[in-house]
C-alpha cells in the first residue's frame, strides 16, 4: 500500500503543478508560446545545494541548443550521466530533473549532460532527434555512458538508443527510463480507464502534446516519436519504472511485452498505486526503493 507521505504528493503534485483538463487547443499553444518566448534557459539548481561549489557547470551549443554540462571539479571522469528531462515536450528542465541527474552521477562518479531541447509547440522532434544521437554518441566516445529520463525524456532516451544501435558506432552501456511515455499513439485499449485514476496527467492535453511532437497525426506511430513501437532488438541492458495510477502504464506494459519478444534485455518493475515519475518525489520511502533498485541495476546485482 503507498505510504502517506505518497498519498499526500499525489494529491499536491497535481495542485501545485495546476493540473487541469484542456480548454482548448488555441488555448494551450498559445500559453505554452508565452512562456516559451519569455523561459529562463539557466540551469536550475535550487534543490542541489552547493552544486556549483562540486561541479564545473558550463553550456555547450555545438548542437543548436543549449546542453548543461556538469564535471566534477578535480576528476576527469570517464563516466557520463546524459539525462533527457521530461515535462510533455512541451516543459524545459527543473529543479527535480537537476537534483536526480546529479544524485546518479554522484554516484556514479561521472559528468552529467543535461540537453535543454527545443520544445513543442513551436518545435518537434525533427529539431532535436539527430543532434541529441550525436551528443550522445560524441559523450559515448568517452567512455561508460548512462543514458536516461523520465517521462517525455524516457521517450528520448529509447528513441536515441534505437538510433545510435542503428548507427553502429558508440552508444550508451546502459538505459534508465523512469515512466516513458513511449507509445504517442495511446491507442493501447486500457488507457482510458488508466487515465481516469491518474491525478496528474491528462489525456486531454496529452493527446494535444502527442501531435506537436510529431508534426501531425501522421508521424505519431515513427519510431523517433513512439519508440515503443520500434525495434527493440539489440538495445542496452534497462531499468524501467513506473506506477500503476499512471495514464502511461500501458505504453510500458506494452513495451515490456515486446522487449521479451524482442529478446532485449528489460528489468521492469511497476509499483502497485504510485503516481508519474515518483522516483523523482521528494523524501518518500517508494522514492527511496526505487533508488535501491536502481543502484542495484547500475552495479549489475538483480533488481528486487
Amino acid at each position: 500500500m503507498p505510504s502517506l507521505r505518497h498519498q499526500l504528493l499525489a494529491v499536491a503534485v497535481p495542485r501545485l503543478r495546476h493540473s487541469t483538463e484542456l480548454d482548448s487547443v488555441e488555448q494551450e499553444r498559445a500559453r505554452f508560446e508565452r512562456w516559451h518566448a519569455t523561459r529562463d534557459h539557466a540551469l536550475p539548481t535550487r534543490l542541489v545545494p552547493g552544486l556549483r561549489r562540486r561541479y564545473e557547470v558550463t553550456i555547450d551549443h555545438a548542437d543548436g541548443f543549449p546542453v548543461h554540462v556538469l564535471t566534477p571539479r578535480g576528476t576527469r571522469p570517464r563516466r557520463t550521466v546524459v539525462w533527457m528531462h521530461g515535462g510533455g515536450f512541451v516543459g524545459g528542465i527543473d529543479g527535480f530533473h537537476v537534483r536526480y541527474a546529479e544524485r546518479l552521477g554522484r554516484h556514479l562518479g561521472a559528468r552529467i549532460v543535461l540537453p535543454d531541447y527545443p520544445l513543442a509547440p513551436e518545435h518537434t522532434w525533427r529539431d532535436s532527434h539527430d543532434a541529441l544521437v550525436r551528443l550522445t554518441a560524441r559523450w559515448s566516445e568517452h567512455g561508460s555512458t548512462l543514458l536516461g529520463g523520465d517521462s517525455a525524456g524516457g521517450n528520448l532516451a529509447l528513441a536515441v538508443a534505437q538510433s545510435l544501435r542503428d548507427a553502429g558506432g558508440p552508444q550508451a552501456d546502459r538505459l534508465l527510463l523512469l515512466a516513458p511515455w513511449v507509445d504517442l499513439t495511446t491507442s493501447t485499449p486500457s488507457t482510458p480507464w488508466f487515465a481516469a485514476r491518474d491525478p496528474w496527467l491528462r489525456l486531454s492535453k496529452l493527446t494535444v502534446y502527442a501531435e506537436w511532437w510529431a508534426g501531425g497525426p501522421a508521424d505519431l506511430d515513427r519510431p523517433e516519436v513512439s519508440p515503443g513501437l520500434g525495434d527493440l532488438r539489440d538495445l542496452p541492458s534497462t531499468l524501467l519504472l513506473c506506477g500503476t495510477r499512471d495514464v502511461l502504464l500501458p505504453g510500458c506494459r506494452l513495451l515490456a511485452a515486446r522487449a521479451a519478444e524482442a529478446g532485449w534485455d528489460l528489468t521492469y518493475r511497476e509499483e502497485p498505486g504510485l503516481i508519474h515519475v515518483y522516483p523523482l518525489l521528494p523524501a518518500i520511502p517508494e522514492a527511496a526503493h526505487a533508488w535501491t533498485q536502481t543502484v542495484d541495476f547500475l552495479a549489475g546485482r538483480a533488481v528486487a
